[in-house]
């Protein structure tokens, strides 16, 4: 449909703009260009999209009120050091919310039985691997922050490393073309996650506000991908598929 191309060809300009202006550290502009991008991704997605999922549904429109809110947070008188900034705090909630929504919607698709029965220790070495890395990349920012924005920080560190762990779980047991580009988009939105939280607190490198938009725009691009593809029963490997051949020969 005319309208449905109109809109692609729009947010993939969009998109080119918003990583320029995120390279070129002009940060209200993009923080604003970023809620337009997702408000009309989340129009294309509800209006064009076959297989719907309300899980998705509320990550995207809950993912753009944070971003929305984020813009809006530009525009208002920087708090004072002993007043409490509640925008921070409702905004990053609002993105630890969209992401909780996300794995919520991949854990229902998974048959957690048959998940621990067979990868009872690739789990048990991502919640170590997770709660190390976590710890890690949040101590980066405890001389910078408050203990209750080091808390939150925290939180939202955890939420985003289960995130991929739950998508790289879904991809070892669906392994479809879904489950990968999910992955995908997983892994470059953490790596946007820790990029940016390093372009914020520790790092003072344009570049790297180049990096994680461009990272930001692939992950969603990869997001919807995987959103227009159906949910399917888990597929076979190819080992598990030919030695299944071989026993029927024999």
């Amino acid at each position: 449909m005319l309208i449905n191309r109109i809109i692609k060809i729009a947010l993939l300009l969009f998109g080119g703009v918003y990583v320029l202006l995120q390279g070129l550290a002009l940060e209200i502009e993009g923080a604003f260009l970023g809620a337009v991008l997702l408000s009309i991704l989340t129009v294309l997605y509800i209006g064009w999209t076959k297989h719907k999922s309300k899980f998705f549904i509320s990550f995207l429109v809950t993912f753009t009120l944070g971003q929305i809110l984020g813009a809006i947070s530009w525009h208002l008188p920087e708090t004072k050091p002993n007043d409490i900034n509640y925008l921070y705090f409702i905004t990053n909630a609002l993105y630890i919310l969209a992401y909780v929504l996300l794995i919520l919607k991949t854990i229902k698709q998974l048959n957690l039985r048959t998940v621990f029965s067979e990868l009872t220790i690739p789990i048990l070495v991502l919640v170590v691997l997770d709660i190390f890395c976590v710890t890690l990349i949040s101590n980066t920012t405890i001389d910078v922050l408050t203990t209750s924005q080091y808390i939150l920080e925290y939180v939202y560190n955890g939420v985003i490393m289960a995130l991929l762990s739950i998508a790289l779980i879904d991809y070892m047991y669906r392994n479809n073309s879904k489950s990968m580009l999910f992955l995908l988009a997983t892994i470059f939105i953490t790596f946007s996650e820790i990029i940016q939280l390093a372009y914020f607190y520790i790092l003072n490198d344009e570049n790297l506000g180049f990096v994680y938009a461009l990272f930001l725009i692939v992950a969603f691009f990869f997001f919807y991908i995987q959103s227009q593809y159906k949910v399917t029963d888990p597929v076979a490997d190819y080992i598990e598929e030919s030695l299944g051949v071989e026993n029927t020969k024999a």
